[in-house]
């Protein structure tokens, strides 16, 4: 006995396809529409004033970062960069009360920096910047313990800086770097990108997200210590989007991506179908 599987219409499958796409994109519109409002457990800051030009980032490989500006270490003394910047340098911008990225960022360092072979604080240095003006080298403190806790305290205390400054000098700095940011509310909308420079400050190479190779950052260094500008790893757009307003965007282009996904497998199951149908009538 031979059964056979019946073939639903294709009519039919299609009117399933139609109907379950203008059910999801509304859904999709209306998430994206007004979801709730985060609550981080920051302190109040003024709403919506543009810290620096529009969130994003220029790059500016070959310029040079103005190693006069001064900013507070974390043990609250006033530093030059110059002083810092003594050789290939990893400068990551972030600020220290960041619910999100900043601390992926910085905890994929604490991952990546001890598998260089590259010996720190003799053949490289980091620096974590805070471009929020407000935040202490307390907090900065508080931050360094945390990170190097989960290197161990085997990482040279040296070799990783945390600094926070005044808005003038980190405006120089981030400009200089074509990092841009804006504070929204209580949170930044901020690029994630770390950038290597050269010992005169000269930038040499971005790295952009939150996850990184070690060979990535030591061919930086390396090229850093030679002098050499070298090409971008990844042009990712990746943003912090703490901010109510751009989290809508991210949710609604999750929501589309799925959307299309399932378009797209709908359509090769009903190809399947048509396709197989046709086999079976030849026979």
């Amino acid at each position: 006995m031979t059964f056979f599987l019946s073939r639903p219409p294709v009519p039919r499958i299609l009117g399933a396809i139609l109907l379950a796409w203008a059910c999801f994109c509304p859904w999709g519109v209306a998430l994206s529409a007004d979801p709730p409002p985060a609550a981080h457990p920051h302190r109040h800051v003024p709403a919506a004033e543009n810290t620096s030009a529009e969130a994003g980032l220029v790059e500016r490989l070959g310029n040079k970062i103005p190693l006069d500006l001064r900013f507070r270490d974390e043990q609250g003394k006033s530093v030059a960069l110059r002083d810092l910047i003594t050789g290939p340098t990893i400068i990551a911008p972030v600020y220290y009360q960041c619910p999100d990225v900043c601390s992926f960022l910085q905890g994929e360092l604490t991952r990546v920096l001890p598998k260089l072979k590259l010996k720190p604080a003799e053949q490289y240095r980091v620096l974590s910047v805070s471009f929020d003006e407000t935040e202490t080298p307390r907090l900065a403190a508080d931050n360094k313990r945390n990170y190097f806790a989960a290197m161990g305290n085997d990482y040279p205390q040296d070799a990783w800086r945390f600094l926070t400054g005044d808005r003038q000098e980190i405006l120089q700095l981030t400009d200089a770097a074509g990092y841009h940011f804006q504070r929204q509310g209580r949170d930044f909308i901020h690029p994630v990108v770390i950038f290597v420079v050269a010992g005169d400050g000269t930038i040499v190479r971005y790295l952009s997200g939150t996850s990184f190779l070690p060979m990535d950052l030591s061919l930086a260094l390396i090229e850093a210590s030679q002098g050499r500008i070298g090409a971008t790893i990844r042009k990712v757009a990746t943003f912090c989007f703490s901010f109510d307003p751009l989290k809508k965007t991210y949710v609604f282009n999750l929501l589309r991506v799925a959307a299309t996904v399932t378009i797209v497998t709908a359509g090769a199951f009903m190809a399947f179908l048509i396709i197989s149908g046709r086999k079976r009538r030849q026979r």
